[in-house]
């Protein structure tokens, strides 16, 4: 696939170093040039610093929830593209989220882009786990992934796959209201109760 990564933090290397192991082509975009070059040389990703929708299968927005939007609509047009939102709307202290019950980030975003083919996926993992996963004591860990349309959730579950992961299909986006407050337990219990980042949120049973 070509895939279009905007984001140059702890999660959008991880999703880099995955990507172009699995031997997909990544363009990587960031608001700071270094960040985004330094990013591409460890992972053998290109930059990209305009137009960078242009070509790609599937673009995914690694950026804090607050600049997502703004990222999307700096990279050209992104009309009928898959998008992979992993963000999750966290306070300060990554404590409490600033959206739900009614809505979600990923729900915004579709708002804000509705041309855009918005798919929930990977915010219910840690960096570290994205990086040196795809197991956790032998056990595959699992992606959720939610979005309303279906054929844009067929490529999201095939990457999603081909990095080694498990794809679990988590119905439409608005099921991103779960997800999202998933992802907030899942940041207590590795900082807030001190259990540390090599975990991640399961159903038992669900193959």
């Amino acid at each position: 696939m070509n895939i279009t990564l905007i984001g140059t933090g702890n999660m959008g290397l991880a999703l880099a170093k995955q990507i172009t192991n699995a031997g997909h082509r990544l363009a990587v975009v960031g608001r700071n040039a270094d960040k985004a070059k330094a990013l591409a040389e460890a992972t053998g990703a290109t930059v990209k610093t305009s137009n960078a929708a242009d070509g790609a299968d599937i673009v995914i927005v690694a950026t804090a929830y607050a600049d997502s939007v703004d990222a999307l609509k700096g990279i050209g047009n992104i009309d009928g593209k898959i998008v992979i939102d992993i963000s999750n709307p966290m306070t300060a202290d990554y404590m409490g989220l600033t959206i739900g019950h009614d809505t979600s980030a990923a729900e915004q975003i579709q708002k804000a882009l509705p041309q855009a083919r918005v798919v929930k996926a990977f915010n219910t993992v840690f960096a570290q786990v994205l990086a040196e996963g795809p197991k956790l004591n032998g056990a595959t860990v699992p992606i959720f992934v939610a979005g309303d349309d279906a054929e844009a959730k067929e490529p999201v579950s095939s990457l999603v796959h081909s990095l080694g992961f498990s794809a679990v299909d988590a119905g439409n986006l608005n099921n991103a209201r779960y997800l999202e407050p998933l992802a907030g337990l899942n940041i207590y219990l590795g900082y807030g109760a001190g259990h540390g980042t090599a975990i991640a949120p399961a159903w038992i049973g669900i193959q």
